[in-house]
């Protein structure tokens, strides 16, 4: 005999289906939103990318416009950015994860990476003005826009490290000491590959931050589009990437060049976003083999 209390025999109330509706309602109006906007940028854009735009830098002389400059600028303050900010963010998770006996100190350290991360970015920007380009008369450059991201991005890195490595199984860590290996050669070889998913996401979710940012940039790195002339030699100079120069070409009412620059923006961040799946993906393959 059937029970009357069979999840078979219970009737749908009337509030769940009016909050189910709501619930479908909502991710609707968001999917909604975000194709509209994409849709748009994509529309007004795209007619304006080219060959030109896309390989030269803009001339006042020969009367073009490109942004091949900019792009080069902000894969070298991507690059900077990581070198610095990767190897911190990381060996400070390890060290709040692993080595730091749960206390006021780590408590500490955690409130003040969730603080750092919820402040407004024109702070930064106007930190490291004061900071690394007039103390450190370091100007704008690169380097003045990368030590500020580094700060801006380290918060994101060292608090998606150290959940990676919180969802990695204590039985790993004992079982490791426990046949003799050594605390570092565990983190090294057990811990670190095993929380690498994680961890990548942090660092390809940081590129996107960084890809994204402009009024930090424009207080630090500046608004120049020249490319280098040579490797290191870019690192002193003022250099204004996608964001800034989206920025400056508003400003000026050339929307046709904004919207454009706005799609190649929009396809590095969706190029990312897919590569942060992909990565993920393939290392949770590769755990499980």
């Amino acid at each position: 005999m059937t029970s009357n209390l069979s999840i078979y025999n219970r009737k749908v109330r009337t509030s769940d289906q009016v909050l189910k509706g709501l619930i479908y309602l909502a991710a609707a109006a968001a999917i909604s939103l975000l194709v509209g906007i994409m849709g748009y940028v994509f529309i007004r854009g795209l007619p304006q990318l080219s060959w030109q735009f896309l390989s030269t830098v803009q001339s006042a002389r020969k009367g073009t416009f490109g942004i091949l400059g900019n792009i080069v600028n902000t894969l070298y303050i991507i690059v900077i950015t990581l070198i610095i900010a990767a190897p911190v963010g990381i060996g400070s998770a390890i060290y709040l994860n692993e080595y730091a006996k749960p206390g006021r100190l780590v408590r500490t350290i955690e409130f003040t990476t969730e603080i750092l991360s919820g402040i407004p970015s024109i702070i930064f920007g106007l930190f490291g003005m004061v900071f690394f380009g007039t103390t450190l008369k370091l100007g704008y450059s690169v380097l003045t826009g990368s030590f500020t991201l580094t700060l801006m991005v380290l918060p994101l890195i060292t608090r998606s490290t150290q959940e990676a490595l919180k969802t990695v199984p204590d039985s790993y860590r004992f079982g490791a000491l426990g046949i003799g290996a050594t605390k570092w050669y565990m983190i090294r070889t057990i811990l670190l590959p095993s929380a690498a998913p994680g961890i990548l996401t942090g660092i390809i979710l940081s590129i996107g931050r960084i890809v994204g940012e402009s009024a930090a940039l424009l207080f630090t790195a500046g608004s120049g589009f020249q490319l280098p002339k040579s490797l290191f030699g870019k690192l002193f100079e003022s250099s204004g990437t996608l964001t800034i120069q989206l920025y400056l070409s508003m400003q000026k009412a050339k929307y046709d060049q904004a919207f454009g620059i706005a799609v190649v923006l929009l396809i590095i961040v969706l190029g990312i976003n897919l590569l942060t799946k992909y990565l993920t993906r393939k290392f949770d393959v590769t755990r499980l083999q």
